[in-house]
């Protein structure tokens, strides 16, 4: 056949003669997503002879001579990878032993030598597959586990590598002979698919009541439908885990289930059966309809409509809603039972701050009295992994939580690295492992605030270095000496690198972008022990991966309390007073303030006391808290229901006063003047006139929308000031902006759109989150780098 030549390659062929052949040894997603089927396919299309087969190394090609058009066939090989599939490092080698036998074979996996190959994340059922899961005439008509090469569970079943049945919770199910059929036939789409199964082979789903009895049905989806119909509670059995949901448009099942599983106020996610049934509930531009439909399947933040039919209980006082679409077929399958509500409630199956449940026996056991009924399956969920979380910002989907459908895809650096484990931080945890360019970043762990979650985080490292054969040569952890995290890490004696928080949130950001010069960093964020000693949180520095200056801060209040006054707002807004006009000028004034009418004034007395002799009130520069001292002074959120509840109150009510030049000085009815001092050789976002302006604002009865907006637009106005001074004097136009408070769209937007208008280059986390969610990477590559200057 006549190959016409393609564009130069990204990996060049080198010279081959007709009489070598040669070995291609790739890496990347190359493993469990029908990359050798597809190997095999392009290579017969080439009239090639050889092997293909996977190692621990990747994916090895080897052909023999003669290889006509070779350079054409790299670049097909290139170019039309498997829809999961992805190479990051092709290496050609020429070879003088090669297959002598014509023809092209798949050999049975190798296994030797350290793991570099990537593990697959799980993938969305795939439109054929659907197309057959409601095809009448197909073998596998409704088989709820229906899947292919192209999608269907991979990282959660995997027990080690190379990625083939015998190695995941898929080796107790023999395939039947039709099913063993598709599975060695090249020209199938199920050709070496591992967790290929049928009705006569495959997984079960059961139906059980609330005391985990099993109860004998036709079809257990049927059951399901009604039970939801009918306001109950049913705990699923799903990829990553279980969910426990209800019926999202019954207030009443909503509420039963928040009681039952005491979560008052924390926003539920979401799923509707399609697009259309999702555009009747939120406002979704492309990228975001992109985001909902994309093979990752993540739960999406959208705006909602005024019109929803959703109870109000679902996401009460936020303008956003985390909404998804069915990622398992046994989800389409179940929003096809005429009785399922349109709309259904998918929260972790878990209880209060534990992992999400994965095995059937534990979930009967720990969502005793909160689920009615359990949806289960028999096929083993090997690693858990909630769903992800995106959310759309500046026209880019960035991950809030990255989990199923993108872990363990791995992260490419522009440097090196020693095997490098890093341990992330205490809240939204992950961890990363590094080895030369790859950094590899686990699933969310969660809050490391109980056993039962440290127990996790320990089975998922074992399970990763297994999985990787990875021994660690170095460890990082938080420079916070009492984060659990820290305490795993100083326990493996190993060379322990304490990095501080957030330098690390610059690292991640930076290594993402493969920057590798200092750059000035906006890290906003809650809080981060800092080397002083007091807590950090609202910083400007000039970072690189070695070390760190800061350059400015937000002004420091009282954090009155320590950890309490992150869970109660109202404290401070009482800091925020305290410090703007003292302790003497805030006599007589907490009565302009209308919500501190709200709190027990022996409360309010106390907290004034401890305040007036520094008792238990250490300083912090936390944007986190500043948000949370204004959404109490406007009394948005007074006792917050988890963890950044009062910054999303403060953003949801901007909002509603957004224009579309909202950004420029002026625009709106609330301008609050930018304050920048310079304190012991540090530039200072002073905060005293912000708080007394809010305060004047409050005694005219302003907006509460207006002055939330003109808080953003202070914020933002004063970062981009304190930029613009620092880069006169430093010479520096690149700016990357990172931490928990970058996920307000509002903030990351505006600030964004302001940098780049003064002239500067900006970079934001659009492959980990900006959150602590993706801490564990900046760490790794910090300490990498400063191993190998050691």
């Amino acid at each position: 056949m006549t190959v016409l030549p393609r564009p130069e390659s990204r990996f060049p062929p080198s010279p081959v003669s007709d009489e070598t052949g040669v070995e291609l040894k790739i890496q990347g997603v190359v493993q469990g997503v029908g990359f050798r089927p597809f190997v095999h396919r392009l290579a017969s299309r080439f009239g090639y002879s050889g092997t293909v087969v996977n190692s621990a190394e990747g994916v090895v090609i080897r052909l023999a001579p003669p290889l006509a058009h070779l350079d054409s066939f790299l670049q097909c090989l290139q170019e039309e990878v498997p829809p999961l599939a992805g190479i990051t490092s092709l290496e050609q080698t020429n070879i003088d032993v090669f297959p002598s036998e014509p023809g092209f074979v798949i050999l049975e996996s190798e296994r030797s030598g350290a793991a570099s190959t990537m593990i697959p994340p799980d993938a969305a059922v795939c439109d054929d597959c659907l197309a057959e899961l409601f095809s009448k005439n197909d073998r596998r008509y409704l088989y709820p586990f229906i899947n292919c090469t192209n999608c269907g569970p991979r990282f959660t079943i995997v027990e080690s590598i190379p990625y083939d049945r015998p190695n995941t919770s898929m080796k107790v199910f023999p395939m039947c002979p039709d099913c063993s059929g598709e599975y060695h036939d090249p020209g199938n789409r199920r050709f070496h698919a591992q967790p290929n199964a049928c009705w006569q082979c495959g997984p079960r789903l059961s139906w059980h009541d609330a005391d985990g009895r099993r109860l004998q049905c036709e079809d257990p989806l049927q059951e399901a439908g009604r039970a939801l119909a009918q306001g109950k509670v049913v705990a699923m059995r799903g990829l990553g885990g279980f969910h426990l949901s209800v019926d999202a448009g019954s207030d009443t099942a909503v509420q039963r289930l928040r009681h039952r599983k005491r979560r008052p106020s924390k926003p539920l996610a979401v799923m509707v059966g399609d697009v259309q049934a999702a555009m009747k509930i939120c406002s979704i531009s492309l990228p975001e309809k992109e985001s909902l439909r994309s093979w990752q399947r993540p739960i999406v933040l959208l705006a909602k409509r005024d019109d929803s039919s959703l109870a109000p209980s679902v996401a009460p006082g936020i303008l956003h809603l985390g909404l998804m679409l069915p990622y398992t077929p046994f989800h389409h399958l179940l929003f096809r039972v005429a009785e399922t509500p349109p709309a259904l409630v998918m929260t972790s199956g878990n209880r209060s701050d534990e992992p999400i449940c994965t095995a059937n026996e534990e979930a009967i056991d720990k969502l005793a009295g909160i689920a009615d009924f359990f949806l289960l399956h028999n096929r083993d969920i090997v690693t858990r992994a909630d769903d992800s979380v995106v959310r759309v910002i500046a026209g880019k989907a960035r991950p809030l939580r990255r989990s199923r459908g993108y872990v363990p895809r791995s992260v490419a650096l522009q440097q090196d690295l020693p095997a490098v484990l890093a341990c992330g931080a205490e809240l939204k945890n992950t961890f990363c492992m590094t080895r030369g360019r790859t950094a590899y970043l686990s699933q969310h762990i969660g809050d490391l605030s109980t056993m039962e979650t440290l127990e996790f985080f320990e089975e998922s490292v074992r399970h990763m270095q297994q999985v990787l054969e990875f021994e660690a040569e170095a460890v990082a952890c938080d420079l916070h000496p009492d984060y659990l995290s820290t305490r795993f890490a100083e326990s493996l004696g190993r060379s322990l690198y304490r990095v501080q928080h957030h330098h690390a949130h610059a690292a991640a950001v930076m290594a993402e972008h493969g920057l590798d010069e200092d750059t000035f960093a906006v890290i906003l964020d809650g809080t981060g022990f800092g080397p002083d000693g007091t807590v950090w949180g609202g910083e400007i520095l000039l970072a690189g991966f070695s070390s760190f200056e800061r350059l400015a801060s937000l002004e420091q209040m009282m954090l009155p309390g320590g950890d309490a006054a992150a869970r109660e707002p109202w404290r401070m807004a009482m800091a925020a007073l305290w410090a703007a006009y003292g302790e003497e000028g805030l006599v007589g004034r907490d009565h302009l303030v209308p919500a501190l009418a709200k709190i027990d004034a022996a409360k309010k007395e106390t907290l004034e006391q401890m305040m007036s002799r520094r008792v238990n009130t250490p300083l912090t520069s936390s944007c986190g808290r500043l948000f949370d001292a204004m959404a109490g002074l406007l009394d948005l959120c007074l006792v917050s229901g988890y963890e950044g509840h009062a910054a999303m109150e403060l953003e949801a009510t901007a909002w509603r006063a957004v224009r579309d030049d909202w950004m420029h000085v002026g625009a709106g009815e609330i301008y609050f003047p930018v304050e920048i001092r310079k304190v012991q050789g540090r530039l200072v976002i002073g905060t005293r006139s912000l708080i007394r302006s809010v305060v004047d604002c409050l005694a005219g009865s302003a907006d509460p929308g207006e002055i939330a907006l003109a808080f953003h637009r202070w914020l933002a106005l004063s970062v981009t000031a304190v930029i613009k001074e620092l880069a006169a004097k430093r010479g520096r136009k690149k700016v990357v902006l990172g931490g928990g408070c970058m996920q307000n769209g509002l903030l990351l937007g505006g600030l964004s759109k302001d940098l780049q208008a003064a002239g500067f280059q900006v970079y934001s986390a659009e492959k980990v989150p900006a959150n602590d969610g993706g801490l564990a990477l900046g760490q790794a590559v910090i300490a990498g780098m400063n191993y190998v200057k050691s």
